[in-house]
Order: C-alpha cells, then structure tokens, then sequence
C-alpha cells in the first residue's frame, strides 16, 4: 500500500463525500492531514478529522471558501503553521448546480466555476511557495469525466473541469522542474449527495451502470487509492495526467 510516511496532505472539501474518503484513505497511509471546508460544514469536517486521528496521524482542520484569496491565503498559513508544511494537495472542493444552457442563471455559471476552477487556481498558487521552498510537492485536482464529454444539464460543471485539468497540464510544466508534480483524478459516477444529482432516478442509474465496464456505480472510497498514488513517491514520474476513475465509462 502508498505509505505517506508522515507527510502533510491539505485536502479541500474534506467534510464529505469523496473528500471524506480521500482524507480517511490518506490517514489510513500515513498522511498528516489539514483538513478543509467552508464553515458550515465544520460538525461534518470535525467528524472526518476525529475519525482520520484514529488512524494515528496528526489532523488540523482549516476553514476557508476556496474562491476566495484571502481565506485561501490564511487557510494554507493555518495549515503550515499546525503541521509544519504542505507536501500534498489535493483539490477537491467542488459544487454542481445543474441547469440547461438556455435556462442557467448567470449566477449559476458563476457560481461553478469560481468553486472548481478558480479555486483549484487559488489554493495551488497559495501553496506553491511552500513546495518551492522544500523542493517536493505533490498536487492532485479532483476533475471528472463530466470535463470530458460532459452531460446535459451540466456545461458550466463540464467546463470547470475541462479547465482545471488544462490548467494542470501547464502547471506540470511550469513546477515539474521544482520537484512537484500536479495531476488530475477523474471520477465517473460516484455515490456522493452530489453523484446523486445523477442517479435519483432508478432509471438514470441503470442506464449509468449499463455503460460501466464493471457494472456498478463507484464509492467515494474507489477514489482515495488512485488520489494516494498521486500524493506519494509511488508516482514520482508521472505528472500532468488525467486519470479516469469510473469503473470503465471513459475507455482510453
């Protein structure tokens, strides 16, 4: 199994869904945590945090809305100061309103893109300096398969996560030298309160499952292993990759 071998993982949007099981996998590897979301998520983050210290590793938990710099900026000094760096980030915070591109408030559009994309922009340039310093780093971005082909009612999401995974080919490029990588994890259709804006309907989820190799819908804890590769030594040499995570949905 990846040993995180004391290593401090900050991961945004950790009170739930696939950031819960991310950071419960990283403790279960190893990782020192900071553990991240907005504050009215804190009694559902403060439980992730009490359940990933049973593993016997060190957890902060530091509040801040990823689309804004100066909560980000503090949130990353909070982090540092608690557990002494950040040698891996991953970038999971992220939101779905779903609506047609004739019907989508304007807002809506806003909304999306400031939470997936430009915070995935924020907390990496927030962390960066840190990386630099130690010559190591390690940046995983939740994207989606959805910023692949993407799926009705979806295009402001869809685009969000196209954008996050260019951004992560450039940044590759730009820190590779540095000793940091940066990938992007794509996960299909996920049993989370988000993944079920897809599968409410019996119908829907069927149909989901009959185009997954596997026959199955995925668990929050089918991401974590895949997202631990990338926040160790284990993937030294890969950077600026879009891994699919979807049970076979995305073929490539």
């Amino acid at each position: 199994m990846t040993n995180g071998n004391g290593r401090v993982a900050l991961v945004t949007g950790a009170s739930r869904g696939i950031g819960r099981a991310i950071a419960l996998g990283l403790a279960a590897r190893g990782f020192d945590l900071a553990l991240n979301d907005i504050a009215r998520q804190k009694d559902a983050l403060e439980a992730t945090a009490t359940e990933a210290r049973a593993a016997g590793v060190r957890v902060a938990t530091v509040y801040a809305d990823v689309s804004s710099k100066a909560e980000v900026t503090a949130m990353v000094a909070d982090a540092a100061a608690a557990l002494g760096t950040v040698h891996a980030l991953v970038n999971n915070a992220g939101i779905l309103i779903a609506g047609t591109v004739e019907a989508l408030p304007e807002d809506a559009w806003d909304a999306v893109m400031d939470v997936n994309a430009k915070g995935v922009f924020l907390v990496t340039q927030a962390v960066l300096p840190l990386m630099k310093a130690q010559g190591y780093g390690r940046i995983c971005t939740i994207a989606s398969i959805g910023g692949k082909h993407g799926a009705p009612e979806q295009a402001h999401y869809s685009a969000s996560k196209a954008a996050v995974m260019g951004f992560t080919r450039v940044l590759a490029q730009e820190v590779g030298p540095l000793g940091i990588t940066a990938n992007c994890i794509c996960p299909g259709i996920i049993l989370t309160d988000m993944g079920r804006v897809n599968l409410d309907d019996p119908e829907v989820r069927t149909a989901w499952q009959a185009k997954t190799a596997m026959a199955r819908i995925g668990d929050p804890e089918d991401v974590a292993g895949p997202v631990a590769f990338f926040c160790s030594d284990d993937s030294a040499f890969v950077t600026g990759q879009s891994l699919n995570v979807d049970g076979g949905i995305v073929l490539s």
